[in-house]
């Protein structure tokens, strides 16, 4: 495994990054402007970002996992409030199941806690669902069926809406495999952790900026040990996260599907530890004032909070690297 990025990685990379500056969000006023989003969306949509993991005539995807993980890092990073993770998981569906590409917008239905993916009949939530007219739901036997959406609900996540699954009749697309339902989640869990990785450089980023302004007792609160301290144990949380995450986006198409699911599984366990770890300490660097409409501290940690809970947190993802050890109901 090479973890330099090749020279179209980089100049991915530099392309994401330069969307995301110019477009990301600057202050929780910026998630009511819709000229702003809007405009977003169009550069993801013309970037072709959303179909990373489109079939090409050999059925492969497009591009590999470290491309969709290099995206997904900085869409996190810059508080992106357009769809990404659902509609990339579901394209992904369809291309395992080797069924036709949609003609609309399509996201992923999850269980309401999020921890899978929602059979037909489960009450379930469609993920990063804005603009999407449809999401994918898999059956017991591996039948992958697209059903409509209706609702906007909510989120605790002020950047990517969820939406109600109605219990209607469900329209087969195709069908998935156990290994290719392996891939499917070892690549779910990887974006989810360069999500929160890219969260956890916002956050810091945003909490050393504070920190360098903010001015108490006639010094700047950055000079103090104790917020120095908590700042320096964030960024030894994101460096151990983000070579995690290298190899867990290497292995989503270089490994074996069960050894890229726990490859994705550590990474994501040890991201989602570190990810509240690291946006709670920004949001008291920034005091009071780092949970108020003001400040983007609580953005990122409620940002955060949802990417973790998307296929499960620090316990099932543990659990999952123990089963392939070959430990699982044992400790």
């Amino acid at each position: 495994m090479d973890v330099r990025y090749t020279d179209e990685q980089r100049a991915l990379h530099q392309a994401a990054r330069q969307v995301i500056d110019r477009l990301g969000l600057r202050a929780v006023a910026d998630l009511a402007d819709e000229k702003r989003a809007a405009a977003l969306d169009e550069a993801v949509e013309i970037s072709g970002w959303r179909e990373l993991r489109a079939p090409d005539e050999s059925g492969d995807p497009s591009a590999s996992g470290i491309e969709v993980a290099i995206v997904a890092e900085e869409l996190g990073r810059g508080l992106a409030d357009v769809p990404f993770l659902g509609p990339t998981l579901a394209m992904e569906l369809r291309r395992l199941a080797r069924a036709p590409q949609a003609v609309v917008r399509e996201t992923v239905g999850l269980r309401r806690n999020f921890a899978a993916l929602a059979a037909p009949g489960e009450s379930a939530l469609a993920i990063d669902s804005c603009g999407a007219e449809a999401a994918l739901l898999l059956a017991a036997d591996g039948t992958l069926v697209s059903m409509g959406l209706y609702g906007q609900p909510g989120s605790i996540d002020l950047t990517r809406p969820t939406a109600l699954i109605p219990n209607a009749e469900p329209v087969t697309v195709g069908s998935l495999r156990e290994a290719d339902h392996q891939r499917w989640t070892a690549l779910a869990l990887t974006i989810t952790t360069a999500d929160l990785v890219g969260s956890m450089r916002g956050a810091l980023d945003l909490a050393v900026t504070y920190a360098g302004q903010r001015v108490q007792y006639g010094k700047r609160i950055g000079s103090f040990q104790a917020v120095a301290h908590l700042l320096a144990d964030a960024l030894v949380q994101i460096e151990g996260a983000r070579a995690a995450l290298l190899y867990a986006a290497w292995g989503v198409d270089a490994l074996a599907p069960p050894d890229a699911l726990a490859a994705a599984a550590s990474a994501k366990a040890y991201a989602a530890r570190g990810a509240r770890l690291v946006c709670e300490s920004c949001v008291q660097v920034h005091g009071g004032v780092g949970n108020t409409w003001e400040c983007l501290a609580h953005v990122y940690l409620r940002r955060a909070l949802l990417a973790t809970d998307v296929l499960g947190g620090v316990g099932p993802n543990l659990a999952r690297v123990l089963e392939h050890a070959g430990l699982g109901g044992r400790l």
